[in-house]
């Protein structure tokens, strides 16, 4: 039902006029943005490679599958993301439950430690695996944390300003997102320091529509201080599974389930 909800909406927004986007309260827009990014359909699975590149250019390679249950829009989620490459990454398991009204629960599992460690909310903004993506690019951050300003509405995108209400927590002063307007999805965030300076940039490189689904297939993430940069591409992407809530738990962390990462 949510998949006909999705396609109804988008033959409604994608001829949406400058006149009736300029219309649309920010909140309004980052809700939406928020959905299209995180709760595409009512579970999903995609296989992820992400190509890690540092300030010298040597690269690293990096390949998992995400299984991801909602339990409802805009609230409470699940998530698995388990590696399968390179062989000393290999059996890792990132495991979320998104919340609401409290920090998210986020688990990473060491299989060459056999160790559970516990990913607490000061850490959600470090390097996930070793790339440029955070722990809270790939979960997604709650809108709540931060307040929002639209500085510019054109034809295809949207210009928001996103301040963090606790800025201690974070790196950043601010972050400045372009957001399409037929798809909701975010295409450009970028953070800034107190002075102005870019800091980190994250591009949407290719989307592509599934099972009615406007999808990212290919992001990247640029560390501005010294070029270095991760692309993260997504192949295999499917919506709507029917996945058990039951694959969401501790014991995936040590063993996967197998037969909805293939």
């Amino acid at each position: 039902m949510k998949k006909l909800i999705q396609q109804a909406w988008l033959l409604i927004t994608l001829p949406l006029s400058l006149t009736a986007a300029a219309q649309l309260p920010v909140d309004e827009i980052i809700r939406k943005a928020n959905l299209a990014s995180y709760y595409a359909g009512d579970d999903g699975s995609a296989e992820a490679r992400m190509l890690i590149v540092d300030k010298n250019g040597n690269k690293q390679l990096r390949q998992f599958n995400i299984l991801r249950k909602d339990i409802e829009d805009e609230g409470r989620q699940n998530m698995l993301v388990v590696f399968s490459r390179p062989t000393d990454v290999k059996g890792t398991v990132f495991r979320v439950e998104k919340q609401v009204t409290a920090d998210d629960n986020r688990w990473l599992y060491l299989p060459a430690l056999d160790l559970v460690k516990r990913i607490s909310a000061g850490d959600k903004r470090t390097s996930f695996v070793g790339s440029h993506f955070y722990y809270e690019d790939v979960s997604g951050r709650n809108p709540e944390e931060d307040n929002f300003e639209l500085l510019e509405t054109t034809d295809e995108h949207f210009i928001v300003k996103g301040t963090p209400k606790k800025p201690e927590t974070v790196e950043f002063a601010y972050y400045r997102a372009k957001i399409s307007t037929s798809s909701f999805l975010p295409l450009e965030v970028i953070y800034f320091s107190p002075k102005g300076k870019a800091l980190r940039q994250m591009t949407v490189k290719k989307t592509a529509d599934i099972q009615g689904v406007p999808t990212v297939l290919h992001s990247r993430i640029d560390q501005l201080s010294d070029g270095s940069y991760t692309e993260m591409m997504f192949r295999k992407v499917k919506y709507d599974l029917g996945l058990p809530q039951s694959i969401f738990s501790e014991r995936s962390l040590r063993k996967p389930p197998q037969q909805w990462l293939k």
